[in-house]
């Protein structure tokens, strides 16, 4: 699976990779549950943002939403706090379907996030937490 994490990277970085299989292969890793992902997903997440690439994001995001489950929303919800000037839906609608899917873990992950010391990400954890069933 790592071999497929890599060439889905590679396409990440490739401005002529075509969309639909880059789609198809990040559906493919995320469908495959493969936990020791997880790491290196959160890596190269963070480089996407380092490199503000919301494409990246997006893709990376969805991946790691349907792997981690509720224990990726404080990397998702730090993602999601970094402005990169897109509209960001795929990543809201991942981060939200955690939460209703798991209202139970998500309010004990997110509460803390709170207080971050970063209030973006204070902000979208608060945010987040609006999506409880019977918030």
């Amino acid at each position: 699976m790592t071999d497929l994490l890599t060439r889905l990277t590679e396409m990440l970085d490739d401005l002529d990779a075509d969309v639909d299989e880059t789609i198809d292969l990040a559906d493919e890793i995320a469908a495959s549950g493969d936990a020791g992902l997880l790491p290196r997903l959160q890596a190269e997440l963070d480089r996407a943002l380092a490199e503000r690439n919301a494409y990246a994001r997006e893709l990376l995001g969805g991946v790691l939403a349907a792997i981690g489950g509720p224990d990726a929303l404080p990397a998702l919800l730090r993602a999601s706090s970094v402005d990169l000037g897109d509209d960001q839906d795929a990543l809201a609608t991942e981060i939200v379907e955690i939460v209703q899917s798991d209202p139970h873990t998500s309010r004990t992950v997110l509460q803390p996030l709170t207080e971050d010391d970063d209030l973006a990400v204070a902000n979208r954890a608060e945010w987040a937490l609006r999506f409880l069933p019977n918030a």
